[in-house]
């Protein structure tokens, strides 16, 4: 099998009113993300998400589509989708970085790959080791303390039992809020914090001596991104469990986190470590050194959240047990993108059994979605 066609498809899509993002990296009210479509000699075609936002990783929709069109288009024409090392070694030579682009493609080869052979990525990547419906943690945002109140009382009406709350912006006020939200919902359900690199070590460290009494389970990405002996400060100095996140791109990464001992948890997902097969790795090598992981988001559409379904599904260190993620991001939208859509039911999200990712992209909706402007 030999792939024909590459073509790319800007959308933008607002999200719902109750569920825009406020973080230490600024607030996110429209996503504006890449959808690619996969064509191959077979007549199987495949889809793949570019889930970019700017602020967090440095690439855009324009950026993502004019690599994806000018740079691995031409070179991956001709290949197979089925070999997924080769297709990442071209991509990879091509450019550096631009994860959430190359993660694209790469994720629509899976797809054709279980399209081809009727059945689910999950499969593929070696068979389910736990349930299908994956328990998901609610990614609150730096609100207002009376906002962060009220959402922490309906997530609570919605069933959810782990929450996390955004830190990294203004001390106190981040303080005042963890404190609000841990009143709001009681003893019995987890609470989680997210700085996304806003901080430094010593306020990090200031701040989890201020939320002793608020039962923090979980310190996310405390610390600035690249520095490593930073956030293995703030783990040696806090009693509760250091995430990496922000921090850990690719493999190279995770290994000097590994190195510094800056981590117990990783989060990884498909987007931001380039693909399916790339988080894998990952995971298999903080395994290695008794390092969890759970799966993050960038606020996914349809199409990336399925690869991160299989994957948590599929991948033995994914420890969504004990360290429930993120895989909410379709029900974060005003619309979606499949003709099928992920079920999500509150903190639930169902994973599609279908061939492939299981989802199949309606490209005359992609189409209506695509920007006023290029």
């Amino acid at each position: 099998m030999k792939i024909t066609s590459i073509t790319s498809h800007q959308v933008e899509i607002p999200l719902k009113p109750a569920r825009r993002m406020i973080s230490a990296l600024g607030q996110h009210t429209v996503s504006r993300y890449v959808l690619v479509r996969v064509e191959t000699d077979a007549g199987i075609e495949g889809a793949g998400e570019a889930t970019v936002m700017p602020r967090w990783s440095g690439e855009t929709a324009w950026g993502a589509q004019a690599v994806i069109d000018h740079v691995f288009a031409p070179l991956l024409i001709g290949c197979d989708p089925f070999d997924i090392l080769q297709v990442d070694h071209l991509m990879d030579r091509a450019a550096a970085g631009n994860w959430f682009a190359k993660s694209a493609i790469e994720m629509a080869c899976w797809d054709i790959q279980g399209k081809e052979s009727g059945k689910p990525v999950y499969e593929l990547l070696g068979g389910a080791v736990r349930p299908m419906p994956i328990t998901c943690r609610f990614s609150m945002g730096a609100y207002p303390l009376e906002r962060a109140r009220q959402r922490a009382g309906e997530l609570v009406e919605e069933g959810f039992t782990t929450i996390k709350v955004k830190v990294g912006t203004d001390f106190e006020e981040d303080v005042a809020r963890v404190a609000a939200v841990r009143e709001v919902i009681g003893p019995d359900r987890d609470l989680v914090i997210d700085a996304n690199a806003g901080w430094d070590a010593a306020t990090s460290i200031a701040a989890m001596e201020r939320m002793a009494e608020d039962n923090v389970g979980l310190f996310e990405q405390p610390t600035t991104n690249g520095d490593y002996h930073a956030l293995a400060e703030v783990r040696r100095a806090i009693s509760c469990p250091v995430m990496a996140d922000d921090i850990v791109f690719d493999l190279p990464d995770a290994l000097e986190c590994i190195r510094h001992e800056a981590c117990d948890v990783i989060s990884l997902y498909p987007g931001k470590n380039g693909g399916i097969r790339k988080a894998w790795e990952i995971a298999e090598l903080a395994a290695e050194h008794d390092v969890a992981c759970s799966i993050g988001s960038n606020l996914e559409l349809d199409v990336a959240a399925a690869a991160m379904c299989h994957l948590v599904v599929a991948c033995p260190n994914m420890q969504v047990e004990t360290y429930p993620g993120d895989i909410l991001g379709p029900d974060y939208h005003e619309a979606r993108v499949a003709t099928n859509p992920i079920v999500v039911n509150g903190p639930v999200i169902e994973t599609p059994t279908g061939p492939g990712l299981g989802v199949e992209v309606d490209w005359d909706a992609v189409d209506r979605m695509a920007p006023a402007s290029g």
